[in-house]
């Protein structure tokens, strides 16, 4: 649900936050702000106004204003469902954080669920399957058991299953874990979350640790910026001699990684390769293509295919 669908309580505050919608949409920001203040006169406690006026705020060029309003998102709602964190580390009012709160990525992807692959496939010429796909056959093997973490609608998984006998799924979003269980490819689908410690996951309720020959990460790890806890991960799930094929969006330069306005991370190789060689992961391939579009722009990434020490 998007932050503008989220009612206030009050028809009065409702009627202006929709008025203040269309002027921003319209290419008014100043005068959608000035609105959308009107309506949390009327309703100071609204979580999901002050988002829409901090983002309105922000358009306009008012950065400090848009802090105070981000700040006030945070305070009436610690769990963050809005990202306004994130935003706030985006302005340099916080540190980055290492990772975006969970129930933000969870809220985001549910909500999204309905329209993914439509806007992913046929607006942003999302290939990352594909391609990633064509990696893990370059391989020439056929898997046991195949894992796909942040398995979306499973867009990976009709991709791979030829080479694969067992194969499960994993992702924070029970409606897209929905969408992937109308495709009739998973063997078995299962919510979890990969910003956790191994055990707190979600990925070992009743399964065996070292179970999988092959571990999938299609376009999920730039929804984490400090990736040790989805190496700390795939390392318990992968058994000897598995391969792990995954993508990341390339920072292009430098070390590290960083928060991209788009709010996901982009990660930088050397920081993935530093990260590959502390697991003992050893790197078959590396591919650098466009992985998709973003605001019309092609978005840079990298697709890794690695072995895990037999």
């Amino acid at each position: 649900m998007q932050p503008h669908q989220l009612s206030s309580g009050d028809v009065i505050a409702d009627r202006r936050a929709d008025y203040a919608r269309m002027l921003e949409e319209g290419g008014e920001p100043e005068a959608a702000a000035e609105l959308m203040e009107q309506a949390l006169e009327l309703v100071p406690a609204w979580a999901a106004g002050w988002y829409r006026l901090a983002t309105y705020l922000e358009k306009a060029g008012r950065a400090v204003a848009a802090i105070e309003a981000y700040r006030k998102t945070l305070a009436l709602d610690p769990d963050d469902i809005f990202g306004a964190a994130l935003k706030l580390a985006l302005l340099g009012d916080v540190a980055t954080p290492d990772r975006p709160p969970s129930p933000y990525v969870e809220r985001l992807f549910d909500d999204y669920a309905d329209r993914f692959e439509s806007a992913l496939v046929d607006k942003l010429d999302y290939s990352v399957p594909q391609k990633l796909a064509a990696l893990v056959a370059s391989t020439g093997r056929h898997y046991d058991r195949a894992i796909d973490l942040g398995c979306g609608t499973g867009l990976l998984g009709p991709e791979i299953r030829a080479n694969v006998a067992h194969l499960e799924g994993f992702d924070l979003s029970q409606n897209m874990l929905a969408k992937a269980a109308e495709k009739r490819v998973y063997d078995h689908l299962a919510r979890a979350d990969l910003s956790l410690a191994p055990e707190l996951s979600g990925l070992f309720a009743g399964a065996g640790r070292h179970r999988a020959d092959l571990v999938t990460a299609a376009d999920v790890l730039m929804y984490l910026g400090n990736l040790e806890s989805v190496f700390a991960i795939i390392g318990e799930l992968a058994a000897p001699g598995a391969d792990i094929a995954f993508s990341v969006e390339d920072t292009g330069h430098g070390d590290g990684f960083h928060l991209a306005p788009s709010l996901r991370y982009a990660h930088s190789e050397s920081y993935v390769s530093m990260l590959l060689a502390r697991h003992d992961l050893e790197i078959l391939a590396t591919v650098k293509s466009v992985i998709r579009k973003d605001g019309g722009k092609p978005v840079s990434g990298i697709l890794f295919l690695t072995r895990k020490a037999a």
